[in-house]
């Protein structure tokens, strides 16, 4: 290694001549000086009050706009709201909606964007890194280093600038505390009480779904599958027949009685090798539609969740956190399928709240 005239370094490196020896080489390598930076241009509101004023009238016109924009998303909610006699209505519901926090949120960001922009100090610098400490000395200089980027800024200067944008922004999340808190009603049932009660009670048929037909177990094959509702269910009125489904679906299967793995405190729950287990998943409320005959899985479509039909409907792959409720059956005198009692246990998604005031 050595220093050419120039004071740049000279580094040797191996090479081959055409002849396929090997040899030397020296390679220069220049030394650069610092270029610095570019000539730094001035923005028009650094020059023109004027100009700094009218951007300053604008940045919190656009944090006003959010403002109102999030009062609109909340008002919106109430004025379109979803009818469950028209399911269109969701429609106007999610596009008034939407628009209100998608403008509250653009506007609060294009203002905070355009004030850092256009009104914080502009100046570029370079820092030299050093290690951080908890000196006071250190400790000193960080407090000049926020005062000093709140004057750059004009956080505390700018009083309209900044209360503005703390308005907008405490007014953002009101839309989705508005949609999240009128999801549950004082006057409701607590929700575990409500999903661990059904229609299904002792002797209640078991019946087609959407025909109504009551099934025989002899009409039961292994490898089929059945879509099972509640007798009765089709007779009440419409939204109380969605309530009541929603909670009461099951399917209805029929395995080699040899295959069943059934515990004891379960014995006499299935018939002949026929078991019914909620269509509701217990991660998310989907429906549990899918039957692989070969393996005895169910499959939930959502998310992937896959229950063991052999082994009480336990997780085997997914999400769901909890094994499929099973629905306890056995025949009539007619030969006709029944339930023996309602769920067990509550259907439906496992959620924090199950077991906190209910020995369920």
């Amino acid at each position: 290694m050595a220093e050419d005239e120039h004071g740049g370094e000279l580094r040797t490196a191996n090479s081959s001549d055409r002849s396929g020896n090997s040899g030397t080489a020296l390679i220069a390598a220049e030394s650069f000086e610092d270029p610095g930076h570019p000539e730094h241009g001035h923005r028009v509101t650094d020059s023109d009050p004027n100009k700094e004023k009218n951007a300053q009238r604008w940045i919190v016109a656009l944090f006003w706009v959010s403002l109102v924009a999030s009062i609109f998303a909340i008002v919106a909610y109430f004025v379109w709201p979803i009818s469950r006699e028209d399911i269109t209505s969701v429609r106007g519901n999610n596009f008034f909606i939407g628009i209100g926090i998608a403008l509250a949120m653009l506007a609060v960001g294009v203002g905070t964007v355009a004030w850092a922009k256009y009104l914080m100090k502009d100046e570029e610098m370079s820092e030299a890194r050093h290690k951080t400490g908890a000196s006071p000395a250190t400790a000193k200089r960080v407090g000049e280093i926020f005062a000093q980027a709140d004057a750059e800024s004009g956080f505390s200067r700018r009083k309209l600038l900044r209360n503005s944008l703390i308005t907008a922004v405490l007014a953002l999340p009101l839309p989705g505390i508005v949609l999240l808190r009128d999801l549950y009603n004082g006057n409701n049932e607590h929700p575990v009480k409500l999903l661990s009660e059904t229609m299904w009670d002792e002797g209640v048929r078991l019946v087609r779904d959407p025909s109504g037909t009551p099934i025989k177990a002899s009409d039961v094959t292994v490898g089929s599958a059945f879509h099972v509702i509640p007798e009765g269910l089709n007779d009440l009125g419409h939204d109380e027949l969605l309530n009541a489904k929603a909670k009461a679906v099951v399917l209805l299967m029929r395995l080699p009685e040899d295959r069943l793995n059934e515990r004891p405190e379960r014995e006499g729950w299935s018939y002949h090798g026929i078991v019914a287990y909620s269509k509701v998943c217990t991660h998310v409320g989907c429906p549990v539609a899918l039957y692989e005959q070969q393996t005895h899985h169910l499959l939930c479509p959502c998310h992937q969740s896959q229950f063991d039909v052999t082994n009480h409907c336990e997780v085997i792959f997914g999400p769901a956190g909890r094994p499929l409720p099973q629905l306890p059956i056995t025949v009539d005198n007619d030969g006709y399928l029944v339930a023996q009692s309602d769920f067990h246990e509550p259907v439906g998604p496992t959620f924090w709240e199950r077991r906190n005031d209910y020995n369920v």
